[in-house]
């Protein structure tokens, strides 16, 4: 019907054009049965693939642009939104040519159509594309049109229409439907004819209602988490963001600086996310960017401090004395929590804190004091399980939706707080009015329709019961574009001029009085619409989470500043649930990995040093083991144990670890071993409450014994070492004083040579024992003395010298006694004077070469002469010469 009604034939007497009509269907059903009856000549043949390819061509064309869509005419301004009586309308937009042709004769006019007396009325209007007539009403009386020359394919014009109030005769109070019409001629149609239209709509209440619709709007202050769990290591902890996009939407004309731009001068109620307020406020001061595509601890410093805390001062200013609803930190998915999270261990335990974190941060960074009892499921679609969720944290206000929660019964829109038992209300907000500024709202006909739809739907909604007083609730997309920030804005401005709505808080829609007939039970789960739960976080995703938070708390436990690490760390755990990841999976998986990884690095700063295998030798040893700390602070609370896997192998007890930060501690373990062989030991690092922490570390240890009788001969030879330095110590010390090497020598004694047949020598004589030729010299007789006893096994008299030539055999004595003292007081001359036991006394002479047989017994080869000892042999004391 719609493309029918778009054929439009020439101008002509409506008898005329009436049969013409009729004629041509007459033609069309005729045309199957001549085809039959006529041959199949090659002309007619011929005409049937060109009738084909005619029918073709005409499909495209129609895309680009035929009949009453050949231009697109679009409404970019409509002033005042909501006119009143004596009112002049500005209607400013575009015409565009959006056929093939060119279009000639153009005239642009306003149309008024009927009142439209539905909510749905509306929406079907809005919808509707190409002039229907009837539907679209008629021309405004009077000269309020304009004409334009030619338009040449594709091309665009600009327009501008004023019509006064009183020239539309808009009667009854309602919404209008109010339109621009462009009226010309085309090549192949040479006659006047609506080459395309535009429609807005026009609220009209010239009397304000006796009972007028309270509106809560919400005014969001929501953004996608940019802050990381690293931190530097300096005292002020400096963090760390993934990229620098937050500083893009404070800058002027960014997306946050718009909406706080708009909502200062707005009586709206301001929803924020204070993980968006603690992350400004970071900015504010130092901070650090990761770099594109490096490795996660390489950043640059961030240079956006200036606009960060231009807005922190704008929004304090602007929220002052206004309502301020703070979500839990960092907005958590509460649907993909009571869907996909209540299965996994400790899911929504942290969701209790993140509310307690949102009222503090608020409150240190805005100076105000937020309301904390309200939450808000993603796009406020609810079921009862995500009720549950969302009172469990202390919530006892759940802003849902009215797609979601479904009135069957009634024919008008009820309050919107709705009790739902447990001392809990659903605040269910309006559908088309939150849903008003969703899309493209850059191109102006859009944000106009869609400020002019807003507006109407508000009228209509406060027409369906005037004699009642209702309480409304608008809640929009979470993160509004710029330009749809900006439509919003001139919606709510709008409304402000209109005589049907004034504004509400949203605790005060919370306490309104709720409709009786409303509907109060919750949809099932198996209701959640199937679309939103494909975009939910998958089960994946909080089995990670719980992962990081069980690691998190162990590798608390050994930390002596913990409140350095748990803040960034809690905090980005509550991001890795955040409504942000809807529809962005991708990111949310890389930021929960971001979160995984920084954590196992921090907790690997605290190691076991690997060991290489190692050898025992002996049934008792010490194993020592290190332990590496490269965290800036230090550690205690973790335990070191060893194990081995043989049973043979004690390694000892458990060890206390207590490290500073960048140092290493050794731990030395007693082990002892029953057996000899192989066995591998495994050192494991645990927490106190006995979790294992890191890795274990493995390492081979080898156990040989030692016998006794190696241990033995070990053991003499060390005791012969430590008595031969004893007797050379004793030996040099008796030998005195070195020889003055300035002193005269002394001259030789002229004898009768009793000496020499005594076997003695003058030289012998030299008090420095350090003689001549005869007795080979000092060095001479020392080594001497180390030959003697190492052949006999004993040792030679205190202060005995023995020349290389002489032995003397300590076992030789009769009754082992040793010299007396004063056998060394013997009278010069008599140097071989000794008395034996039996009380015999003679002298026993042995200077010639002749006596090798005493050599021989000594078991050394010495000269022929040999030196007498300084000290005299004891009375009793037989000595062999």
């Amino acid at each position: 019907m719609a493309e029918a009604a778009e054929s439009q034939a020439p101008p002509g007497p409506e008898g005329t054009n009436r049969w013409r009509r009729r004629a041509a269907a007459l033609l069309m059903a005729a045309l199957p049965v001549l085809a039959g009856v006529l041959p199949a000549t090659a002309p007619t043949a011929a005409a049937a693939p060109a009738a084909a390819g005619s029918a073709a061509a005409a499909a495209p064309s129609a895309r680009s642009g035929t009949g009453s869509r050949s231009a697109q005419v679009s409404l970019d301004e409509v002033t005042p939104a909501i006119p009143e009586k004596g009112d002049t309308l500005t209607l400013s937009g575009t015409v565009t040519n959006t056929s093939k042709t060119t279009l000639t004769d153009l005239r642009l006019a306003p149309r008024i159509g009927p009142r439209l007396t539905s909510r749905s009325a509306i929406q079907q209007a809005a919808r509707r594309k190409g002039y229907l007539s009837g539907a679209d009403g008629t021309e405004v009386p009077g000269d309020h049109g304009t004409r334009l020359s030619g338009l040449a394919s594709g091309v665009t014009r600009s327009f501008t229409l004023k019509v006064p109030v009183s020239d539309l005769h808009l009667g009854s109070n309602g919404v209008h439907q109010l339109a621009v019409s462009l009226t010309g001629q085309t090549r192949n149609r040479p006659y006047a004819q609506i080459l395309g239209i535009g429609r807005t709509f026009l609220p009209w209440q010239e009397e304000a209602p006796e009972n007028r619709t309270r509106l809560t709007y919400l005014w969001p202050l929501i953004s996608t988490p940019h802050v990381t769990a690293r931190t530097q290591s300096d005292e002020q902890q400096t963090p760390v963001f993934q990229d620098d996009s937050l500083a893009e939407e404070l800058a002027p004309g960014g997306r946050l600086q718009q909406m706080l731009e708009l909502g200062k001068d707005l009586d709206v109620t301001w929803v924020i996310d204070p993980d968006l307020l603690a992350s400004v406020d970071m900015m504010a001061g130092r901070y650090r960017v990761q770099k594109p595509g490096g490795e996660p601890d390489e950043t640059v410093a961030g240079k956006n401090q200036a606009y960060a805390k231009r807005w922190l001062a704008d929004l304090q200013e602007a929220v002052e004395d206004k309502e301020v609803v703070a979500l839990p930190f960092a907005d958590p998915d509460l649907a993909s929590l009571a869907h996909r999270g209540t299965r996994v261990r400790g899911a929504l335990s942290s969701l209790g804190q993140a509310t307690a974190l949102a009222k503090r941060t608020v409150q240190v960074v805005l100076h105000v004091k937020p309301s904390t009892d309200f939450a808000w499921p993603y796009q406020g679609a609810v079921d009862s399980s995500i009720v549950d969720v969302a009172t469990s944290a202390g919530a006892h206000n759940v802003i849902a939706r009215s797609d979601s929660v479904r009135e069957t019964e009634l024919s008008y829109s009820p309050t919107a707080a709705r009790p739902i038992g447990s001392g809990n209300t659903a605040l269910v907000a309006d559908t088309l009015l939150s849903t008003a500024f969703e899309g493209d709202m850059s191109r102006a006909g859009n944000s106009s329709l869609a400020v002019q739809r807003f507006t109407a739907q508000s009228l209509a909604l406060a027409r369906q019961m005037p004699s009642r007083s209702r309480s409304v609730v608008v809640a929009p997309q979470r993160r509004p574009s710029v330009s749809q920030a900006q439509a919003m804005a001139d919606g709510i401005r709008a409304l402000g001029r209109s005589g049907w709505t004034e504004t509400s808080s949203l605790a005060d829609a919370a306490e309104a009085k709720p409709d009786p007939n409303a509907r109060r039970r919750m949809p099932a789960p198996s209701s959640y619409p199937s679309s939103l739960r494909k975009s939910e976080l998958p089960s994946a995703a909080f089995e990670q989470v719980r992962k990081t938070k069980d690691g998190l708390e162990d590798f608390k436990r050994i930390l002596s500043q913990a409140d350095r690490v748990m803040p960034p760390f809690t905090t980005a755990i509550d991001r890795e649930v955040s409504n942000a990841w809807r529809g962005e999976a991708r990111a949310g998986q890389r930021y929960r990995d971001s979160v995984e990884k920084y954590l196992l690095e921090l907790r690997g700063a605290v190691r076991l040093i690997k060991k290489s295998d190692i050898t025992l030798s002996g049934r008792e040893a010490t194993i020592p083991v290190t332990v590496q700390n490269n965290l800036a602070q230090g550690v205690d609370g973790l335990v070191l144990e060893l194990r081995s896997s043989r049973v043979g192998l004690d390694v000892g007890d458990a060890k206390r670890v207590k490290v500073d930060g960048e140092h290493t501690q050794s731990l030395k373990f007693d082990t002892s071993a029953k057996n000899n062989g192989r066995a591998y030991v495994y050192a494991q690092l645990y927490t106190e409450d006995g979790e294992r922490y890191g890795k274990p570390m493995k390492f081979q240890v080898n156990v040989t014994s030692i016998t006794s009788t190696v241990l033995l001969v070990i053991a003499g030879g060390v005791l012969l070492i430590v008595l031969a330095g004893i007797r050379m110590y004793t030996q040099r010390k008796r030998s005195g004083p070195a020889p003055d090497p300035d002193a005269p020598l002394e001259q030789p004694d002229d004898g009768d040579g009793d000496d020499a047949a005594a076997g003695g020598d003058d030289d012998d004589d030299d008090a420095d024992g350090d003689g001549g030729p005869g007795d080979g010299g000092k060095d001479a007789a020392e080594e001497g003395t180390r030959d003697d006893a190492g052949a006999s096994g004993g040792t030679a008299a205190p202060g005995e010298r023995t020349g290389p030539g002489k032995a003397a055999d300590a076992g030789h004595s009769t009754d082992g006694a040793k010299p007396a003292d004063d056998a060394r007081a013997s009278e010069p001359g008599a140097a071989d004077g000794t008395a034996g036991t039996d009380g015999t006394a003679g002298t026993e002479a042995a200077a010639d070469a002749e006596g090798t047989d005493t050599a021989e017994r000594a078991g050394s080869d010495g000269d022929d002469t040999e030196r007498e000892s300084d000290n005299p042999p004891a009375t009793g004391e037989k000595v062999d010469r």
